[in-house]
């Protein structure tokens, strides 16, 4: 107990809590997109529970490997060296996300400009399509891949178990607050929906280009998503002002 008590009395611990949170709540916009575009094609009864579901999924699978810390570390040793690279668990789990993420927008991206070509092809695009285990499983994929991600982001910025666990319950509550109104917004605004789809495209190329070793600033990724949502806002308000 005195260990706690130290730690919550401690300023700095307090800064890396509060940096944690904030770099795993920005971890969780990919997942939440993901889930948000992915429940949004079950029937409408399902979709909540669905995201529900998901984002549970999501909090435990976080817990539980904030159990194995020690395990998750080694995942970070090479195990062979390729292309001059040495990979490790995390890096091939991080390509295989990757390809999983491309495939999947690229699939979306394809089906949604072929089923409707021409100006209104956007109309109905939240039409069912995928069955509710198929959904929570694809679910449960991309949240293992963002999950060990996130704990080892965790792990390089403190060596306190306690304050992980509060981050993470933190970052998932917020994702689980969040949803509801994210799956709105892109239902109500389908053309939304390609955007979303060109980010998950950009963070499935980032994660195999992160598992082949080149680093690229999480800053950067946000940053281009930020202003692409910053000019598709402005593109709906003209549509908006235009109709009326």
């Amino acid at each position: 107990m005195d260990p706690l008590i130290a730690l919550a009395v401690d300023p700095t611990a307090w800064v890396a809590l509060a940096t944690l949170i904030v770099m795993e709540v920005v971890l969780g916009i990919d997942n939440l997109v993901f889930i948000s575009i992915l429940t949004n094609k079950l029937p409408a009864h399902q979709q909540t529970k669905a995201r529900r579901i998901g984002i549970g999924l999501a909090l435990i699978m976080r817990l539980g490997l904030l159990g194995t810390i020690a395990f998750i570390v080694q995942l970070t040793e090479p195990l062979f060296t390729a292309f001059g690279h040495g990979f490790s668990w995390r890096d091939l789990i991080l390509i295989a996300g990757g390809l999983f993420l491309v495939w999947k927008a690229t699939k979306e991206i394809h089906h949604t400009v072929d089923k409707n070509p021409g100006p209104d092809m956007f109309e109905g695009s939240s039409r069912v399509q995928l069955g509710f285990g198929a959904a929570i499983g694809q679910i449960l994929v991309l949240d293992l891949v963002f999950s060990i991600d996130s704990i080892i982001t965790a792990v390089g910025m403190t060596d306190h178990v306690p304050i992980m666990v509060i981050a993470v319950i933190v970052a998932v509550t917020v994702m689980l607050l969040a949803a509801e109104p994210l799956a709105k917004f892109i239902e109500a605004n389908p053309t939304v929906v390609m955007l979303a789809l060109g980010f998950l495209l950009m963070i499935g190329m980032t994660l195999i280009a992160e598992g082949f070793g080149a680093h690229v600033p999480k800053g950067y990724i946000y940053a281009a998503m930020a202003f692409s949502g910053l000019i598709e806002g402005l593109n709906m308000l003209s549509r908006r002002r235009n109709a009326k």
